[in-house]
C-alpha cells in the first residue's frame, strides 16, 4: 500500500522538547497533521532518556562531519540546535487503522506528548511487557545489534566494561548465552547491587580477568577503552559501543593493541549488524528487542521518573550532575492536548 504524507488539516496541537542551544532546552507547541492513510496518531504514555547520547546532543557535541549520519529517525531540526531529538517513546494509538487503535506501541520518536508517524515506524508492545518498561526497547536494540556484530560463541570468556544503561543491557542479554565467563567491569562500587540484581558478576577494574574472547566497551571513557585492550586475549576483539561526540580519545596503541594483534570494531545501531543485515530488517530487530523485555529484571534499569513538563529541568540536572539515573522515565499527562 502506498503511503501518503500526512496533511495538516488537524486542529490538534502537540508539545515537544527541543534543544535550543548548548545546555538549553524548552518545550515548544506545534500543530499536528491529521493521520493520512498508512499513518497513526499516537498519544505518549512514557519516554526514556538515554543519557549518554542525549547529553552529547544537549551539550552541542555532535561532530558536524557526521551530523547527518547521527540523525534520529523522527528528528526535527539540525545539530547543534534547534533540534528535537530522542528515541525512546511509548504510547497508545488514538487514530489510525481500526486494528491499531488502542494498541500500546514503541516508537523511535523524540520527547513529545502526541505525534503522527507512519505505521511502519511503530512496534507493537507484546503481552507481558509493561508499557513503562518498554521505553527500554531502543536500548535493548542497541545491545542486540552489538551481540549480532560480535557473535559470541559457546564457552566464550566475555567482559563488558561500563555498567551504565547500554553496558548493563548488553550484560543482561549475555546472561542467556552458554559462556565460560561473563564479568561486568565498573569503577563505581555503588553499582554492585544493580549489576548483581541482573544476575551478572560485578568486578572492579583491578579484579577483572584477562584473556577475554570479546570485550564490549560501554564506558565512554579513555580509561575504559584502554583497560578493554588489556582484558582482551591475543587476537581478541573489542566491540566499541560508546559514542564520544566531538571529544578526542587517547589510547596506548603501542602496547597491547599492537603487540597482541587486537581488533577494535564499532557497533552502531543505525544499520542492522553486518552478520544479519541480509536476513533481518530494522523492524524485525525492534520486534525482537521489545520481546526480550518480558523479564522483570529489566525494571532495575528504570531508576527515576519525572513529569513531561519538567524535562528542561531534568536535562539541566543531568548536565550539572544532580541527576545520575540509568534511564529516567518521563510520564505524560493522561489526556492529550487539543487546540
Amino acid at each position: 500500500m502506498t503511503q501518503h504524507a500526512p496533511q495538516k488539516t488537524h486542529t490538534q496541537t502537540a508539545l515537544a522538547y527541543w534543544t535550543v542551544g548548548p545546555c538549553q532546552g524548552e518545550l515548544r507547541s506545534e500543530e499536528l497533521p491529521a493521520p493520512a492513510e498508512g499513518y497513526a496518531l499516537v498519544r505518549a504514555l512514557y519516554s526514556g532518556i538515554s543519557r549518554g547520547t542525549e547529553l552529547v546532543v544537549h551539550k552541542a557535541h555532535v561532530p558536524p562531519r557526521i551530523a547527518e549520519k547521527m540523525r534520529a529517525p523522527h528528528q526535527t531540526g539540525d545539530f547543534p540546535a534547534p533540534v528535537k531529538f530522542g528515541y525512546l517513546s511509548v504510547g497508545i494509538v488514538e487514530e489510525g487503522p481500526e486494528d491499531w487503535i488502542g494498541q500500546n506501541v514503541f516508537c523511535l520518536h523524540p520527547h513529545q506528548d502526541r505525534y503522527v508517524v507512519p505505521l511502519t515506524s511503530l512496534t507493537r508492545i507484546p503481552d507481558g511487557v509493561p508499557a513503562r518498561r518498554a521505553v527500554l526497547t531502543g536500548i535493548a536494540e542497541i545491545a542486540l545489534n552489538a551481540l549480532w556484530e560480535a557473535g559470541p560463541r559457546l564457552g566464550d570468556r566475555i567482559a563488558v566494561v561500563g555498567a551504565g544503561l547500554v553496558g548493563g543491557m548488553t550484560a543482561a542479554l549475555l546472561r542467556g548465552f552458554p559462556l565460560e565467563r561473563l564479568q561486568l567491569v565498573e569503577t563505581d562500587p555503588g553499582k554492585r547491587g544493580f549489576v548483581e540484581s541482573l544476575g551478572v558478576e560485578f568486578v572492579l577494574p583491578d579484579d577483572a580477568k584477562q584473556d577475554c574472547d570479546i570485550v564490549f566497551h560501554c564506558s565512554a571513557t579513555d580509561e575504559g577503552l584502554a583497560h578493554s585492550l588489556q582484558l582482551a586475549g591475543d587476537e581478541g576483539e573489542i566491540i566499541e559501543m560508546s559514542w564520544y561526540g566531538d571529544r578526542k580519545v587517547s589510547l596506548p596503541l603501542g602496547e597491547d593493541f599492537h603487540a597482541r594483534r587486537l581488533s577494535i570494531r564499532a557497533s552502531q545501531v543505525g544499520v542492522v549488524a553486518r552478520s544479519r543485515r541480509h536476513r533481518r530488517t530494522s523492524s524485525e530487530r525492534l520486534e525482537l528487542a521489545v520481546s526480550l523485555l518480558r523479564d522483570p529484571v529489566f525494571d532495575a534499569f528504570l531508576t527515576g521518573e519525572s513529569q513531561f513538563e519538567e524535562l528542561p529541568e531534568v536535562f539541566q540536572g543531568f548536565e550539572n550532575g544532580e541527576l545520575d539515573d540509568l534511564c529516567r522515565v518521563i510520564n505524560y499527562p493522561e489526556k492529550g492536548r487539543k487546540a
